[in-house]
């Protein structure tokens, strides 16, 4: 099926013209997670690599996800989701429906949604001002990626039914660390219940063996790891870069978000944009609304969905449905480094015969800077030898 976009594009497909700044990716059907990071095998394998912030789900779930009630817009939304997984690809999409309050909006407003109405004092870009915004925002989501791939933290992934009563399907506490070629998950907890010691050592043991692999530059596994990730990076620049002749972008005031004066924008499909690739057509039927801090230029929060159905070798391959939404939120991890600290999907789509959905959101909070894989691999040593029971022991 068609390549993926990484979970931090949707910044890219949320920013349209302005699009970017650390986060997140509007559709990323089709992308490709690893099973379990947390296995030494897979690890091994390379295979617990994964780009960037892309999901990877441990278990198929079905689930419709809940509503999510935004203060800065006055209509509320439910957003009803689906996910099937096979052993390497994960497909999605999304049905966005207009409903009134959902149980669900509120735990989106638990997590920050903070956003005042809007200023009406404040001035409307010009056009000039809104271009040259777009391409320091862009600049600073290059700078965010790449100093992601040195930055450790810790996700709690969520996936649910939904419904007035939602059902957690699935609850788990990752420590997300980087490996040269991507990131690799160690699982801390399933639910309440944390791992055992003897577990977690086999997982950081499985991290510190692939970051050594990393550091053979001849190894076949290690050259295959590392054009894999260069195309995903390639890839992503691309159609960060390509979201400036795809999107329209409108400024619709100032609000304040998390603490934070933004600009707020919407943004929509430019009719003469001519897609060269699938990935690029996505772009044509996707709209959006970015909160850029005004000071700082960085994305503080977008929200994109999803508004006319995608299909995959002419529909035989797959289908994402019309509809849905992605959400992120991001801030500033260290001077001048702005990263995600929520992220929610919801989608419904079909791959070959069957259909499926889901409802996930991400927490991601403790980001630590631990350097290139070489620098990563000392500290991993220095943790493996201090017999530290878990992650996180004095």
């Amino acid at each position: 099926m068609a390549k993926r976009l990484t979970a931090s594009s949707l910044a890219a497909l949320a920013l349209a013209s302005l699009a970017s700044a650390s986060g997140q990716s509007v559709p990323a059907f089709l992308a490709s997670p690893a099973k379990n990071a947390a296995s030494g095998v897979e690890a091994l394998r390379l295979s617990g690599s994964t780009a960037g912030l892309k999901i990877a789900c441990d278990n198929s779930h079905t689930g419709i996800s809940a509503a999510r009630a935004a203060r800065s817009c006055e209509a509320k939304v439910v957003a009803k989701a689906t996910t099937y997984k096979d052993s390497r690809i994960l497909t999605w999409t999304l049905d966005l429906q207009a409903s009134d309050s959902n149980a669900d909006s509120a735990d989106f407003n638990a997590q920050g949604d903070q956003a005042a109405g809007q200023s009406g004092t404040a001035q409307a870009p010009s056009d000039a001002e809104i271009a040259e915004r777009s391409k320091k925002l862009l600049e600073n989501q290059h700078h965010n990626d790449a100093a992601l791939e040195q930055y450790e933290r810790i996700e709690h992934h969520v996936d649910r039914t939904g419904g007035a009563a939602p059902r957690v399907l699935d609850d788990k506490t990752y420590r997300v660390v980087p490996t040269g070629s991507g990131t690799m998950k160690l699982l801390l907890k399933d639910g309440e219940r944390p791992v055992d010691p003897a577990d977690y050592r086999k997982q950081l043991t499985a991290w510190v063996e692939l970051l050594e692999l990393m550091l053979k530059p001849d190894d076949p596994r290690t050259k295959s790891a590392n054009a894999k990730w260069q195309k995903r990076k390639d890839d992503r620049k691309e159609l960060l870069d390509t979201t400036r002749d795809a999107f329209l972008t409108k400024w619709d005031g100032q609000e304040t978000c998390n603490g934070r004066v933004c600009d707020v924008y919407e943004v929509q499909p430019n009719p003469n944009f001519h897609p060269r690739s699938i990935v690029q057509d996505i772009l044509t039927r996707v709209t959006a609304k970015i909160w850029v801090d005004r000071d700082a230029n960085q994305l503080v929060r977008g929200e994109a969905h999803v508004m006319r159905d995608i299909s995959f070798g002419g529909g035989i391959l797959g289908k994402l449905y019309r509809g849905g939404v992605f959400f992120m939120e991001q801030r500033e991890v260290s001077p001048g480094i702005w990263l995600p600290t929520r992220y929610q999907y919801d989608y419904t789509a079909r791959k070959f015969l069957f259909m499926f959905e889901e409802h996930q959101y991400v927490e991601a909070r403790e980001y630590r800077h631990i350097g290139p894989p070489k620098q990563a691999l000392a500290m991993a040593q220095k943790e493996l030898a201090s017999g530290k029971a878990v992650y996180g022991d004095p």
